[in-house]
């Protein structure tokens, strides 16, 4: 007879993740401790809370049946933010490449490779609207600060993940084209943009996908697009056209997701 017979079987368990009890049931504590001191030191004015209630049930109860009767005024702000967001996306992405290719430290100098990144890092470090209200200032209301927000924000997400396409490439093509003497500008075409072209591609369509949703939010500060006509809407209590919108625009990116899925699908 063995020695377990008629005992209960052990079951494996995945250990924790934090190993020593003291820290891990410390780390919880800390957490809790944190929620109630940011919840409890937060100024919530909870009469403005209750007021708002009513006013939110009328803002709904307002939107619905959603109105398409200006439908000639929809169609302009869409055509308006497609075309902000597709000449953001083809000039972001066609800016996109040569920093991805500077912010690389595997095929740039080092001085070269920290200007890249800076850039990028630059480009990635504040939200769209916020750039946007700087362009708005700069140039004035109207798509084209849309379209420098949108070619802004493309070059530092699309940039950024080049960049670290560029630098987990097959080393051994580009050890050939130098062998067999190319130069520098010779081996990016023949041996490094050839490996990163499917993940381009795939980014492009990614980034075309977020411009179409992002070209809506700028357009609330004045970039143009859809979202000057949405806030105007909003603004004049135009409750049901403002829902119409909403419509649209979620239909719009479902459409554009519909589409970018079936293209990376196809790619790859």
């Amino acid at each position: 007879m063995r020695p377990d017979a008629g005992t209960t079987p052990r079951t494996w368990r995945k250990p924790p993740f934090i190993a020593n009890p003291l820290l891990r049931y410390g780390l919880w504590l800390a957490v809790i401790v944190y929620l109630v001191w940011a919840f409890g030191s937060l100024s919530f004015n909870w009469e403005r809370i209750a007021e708002g209630l009513p006013r939110a049930a009328r803002i709904f109860g307002g939107g619905f049946p959603p109105s398409f009767e200006r439908w000639g005024l929809l169609a302009t702000g869409f055509k308006e933010s497609f075309q902000i967001a597709i000449l953001a996306t083809l000039l972001g992405v066609a800016l996109s490449i040569p920093f991805a290719v500077m912010a690389a430290k595997n095929v740039a100098p080092k001085p070269v490779y920290l200007l890249g990144r800076a850039v990028i890092i630059v480009s990635r470090s504040f939200h769209p609207v916020i750039v946007a209200i700087l362009f708005v200032a700069a140039v004035g209301f109207g798509p084209l600060a849309g379209i420098l927000t949108l070619t802004l924000y493309s070059i530092g997400f699309v940039g950024k993940l080049l960049a670290e396409e560029i630098e987990e490439i097959d080393w051994g093509q580009v050890e050939a084209m130098r062998a067999a003497g190319a130069g520098y500008f010779a081996t990016l075409l023949y041996a490094v943009f050839p490996q990163i072209l499917p993940r381009q591609v795939g980014l492009s369509m990614y980034q075309l996908d977020s411009n179409l949703r992002a070209s809506a939010v700028v357009g609330i500060v004045g970039a143009g697009g859809i979202g000057g006509t949405l806030m105007n809407a909003f603004g004049r209590y135009d409750y049901d056209f403002a829902f119409a919108i909403l419509l649209m625009i979620i239909v719009v990116i479902l459409i554009s997701e519909g589409i970018s899925g079936w293209v990376r699908k196809k790619i790859w």
